[in-house]
């Protein structure tokens, strides 16, 4: 069987493969999977949801610092 891989995702190391090797949550894989194609898919919206991701990361630290 041969995948088609999307252009957008032709990397030498696919997203998914390091998000799960890296053992990553959803927000912090939504944040490389966006990193890695945004030059060739989203452009500046892709960086957007990177900023998005990033302050739902950010908010998710501070709720943890408060409750410790």
């Amino acid at each position: 069987m041969n995948i088609r891989v999307p252009k957008h995702y032709d990397k030498t190391i696919q997203p998914i493969d390091f998000i799960l090797a890296n053992g990553m949550g959803f927000v912090e894989g939504n944040i490389v999977k966006y990193i890695c194609r945004y030059e060739l898919k989203g452009g500046v919206e892709d960086l957007e949801k990177i900023k998005h991701y990033c302050d739902i990361l950010i908010e998710n630290e501070r709720q943890k610092r408060a409750e410790a």
